[in-house]
């Protein structure tokens, strides 16, 4: 037998890798590269300490399905060895696929495919060097597999994915509105007719993570400074695409200058697999290094964008809850222009609104059920006593505007 390997995490203590399979996956320069992608993006810029990458999230993730697994057998749940061992490899491996500052960039270096669909080309491919190795693993989170409950565990409203994370930015950004029971949570897990189910006892502890899951959207994933700083670099990449689309010289790594001039889609990615290395070569360090030099670059755009992400000046952001009044866009974009040199057609970069959306939980989708002990099972949104459930199962919309903070004393 070889020697387990054994990590230790700020959140949960030490941490043992259980199959010899996943120290080799772990070893691996794909899932190496999560290391150099942070999970929560550009957050950090609100938050200093959410500094923590997506290698944490993963390995934090794989240990709280091994504690689920357990759980479940414990209940007279049918779980075998192979089974156990794919699960734990599909959570495992459930974000390989993210691109340079996780969601901040989502279908910005590519277009029209998701991180999920990333991952499960490079399982397929990990599959291929593996000899087959990971084929349960894949069925499993491509919800495939005939036991739809293990896939539940990989993706679903009460998953081991959401489990971590909410416990883990928590600790790192230091908001502590998002500390869940995912102890508790883990163990009220049962089945019932192929589908995961919460013991009645857990309900509260359920309640309190959905509340949670609201709480954390407005105050981290979804806070406005965040909102504004993604967006932000968004518009950097944007510019600099168009930019190599009109031939222009800019500094970037081989890899990042590959998706600078090309407009790769999930079908490139399909039928050319070398397209996953190049992707895989990329991360947050190939983005911010580019935008450190391209602060230089003639393009006064560019130049003006990557200035105000390097240096923090962000765009001022105002949300509500209903859409601005073109009058107010208007009157902000023309100001804009004055104030920073730019001609109309370029003003979108600094002045633009868009909708933000918090849903908590959606029960259209896929239910959080509980269990009773004469074998009822009722959806969470009917089961609960809090009136918060039921409330916080609608989505909430709200509206933002983005503009040059310098426009403040302008416009107001």
């Amino acid at each position: 037998m070889k020697k387990k390997k054994i990590f230790n995490d700020p959140i949960y203590g030490f941490i043992e890798l259980p199959y010899d399979l996943l120290s080799s996956l772990v070893e691996h320069p794909y899932f190496q590269r999560l290391r150099r992608i942070r999970q929560l993006g550009i957050t950090h810029l609100v938050y200093p300490g959410a500094l923590h990458t997506r290698f944490h999230h993963a390995m934090g993730a794989m240990h709280l399905m091994g504690q689920a697994v357990e759980v479940l057998r414990s209940k007279g749940c049918e779980i075998t060895g192979e089974e156990a061992e794919a699960v734990t490899i599909a959570i495992l491996l459930h974000d390989i696929g993210h691109g340079p500052f996780s969601h901040a960039l989502e279908n910005s270096i590519a277009e029209g495919i998701s991180h999920e669909d990333i991952s499960a080309l490079m399982m397929d491919r990990l599959n291929d060097e593996f000899g087959g190795r990971l084929t349960l693993a894949i069925k499993i989170f491509r919800n495939e597999y005939h036991k739809h409950f293990l896939h539940q565990l990989v993706s679903s409203q009460l998953d081991m994915d959401r489990l971590d994370y909410l416990n883990r930015d928590s600790f790192y950004s230091g908001v502590s509105e998002g500390i869940i029971s995912s102890d508790r949570i883990i163990k009220m897990l049962d089945v019932v007719n192929d589908s995961l189910v919460i013991e009645a006892k857990g309900i509260y502890s359920v309640e309190k993570f959905i509340v949670a899951r609201r709480l954390m959207y407005w105050q981290v994933y979804l806070h406005k400074t965040a909102v504004s700083a993604e967006h932000l670099l968004v518009n950097i990449l944007r510019r600099a695409k168009k930019l190599a689309d009109q031939g222009e010289d800019l500094f970037a790594t081989p890899a990042l200058t590959e998706f600078l001039r090309h407009h790769y889609t999930k079908k490139d990615f399909v039928k050319s697999p070398s397209l996953l290395d190049l992707f895989s070569e990329l991360d947050d360090d190939d983005i911010f290094t580019s935008i450190k030099v391209w602060i230089r670059h003639r393009d006064r755009v560019l130049s003006l964008l990557c200035e105000r992400m390097a240096r923090r000046k962000l765009l001022k952001i105002e949300i509500r809850n209903r859409p601005f009044e073109k009058e107010t866009t208007d009157y902000f974009t023309g100001n804009a222009c004055s104030l920073l040199g730019i001609g109309k057609e370029d003003v979108s970069y600094f002045v633009f609104t868009g909708k933000l959306e918090n849903n908590a939980y959606n029960s259209a989708s896929d239910k959080i059920n509980i269990l009773y002990k004469d074998g009822a099972v009722l959806d969470i949104a009917q089961a609960s006593d809090t009136l918060n459930i039921s409330v916080l199962s609608r989505p909430v919309v709200k509206h933002f505007l983005c503009y040059p903070k310098e426009l403040e004393k302008i416009v107001r």
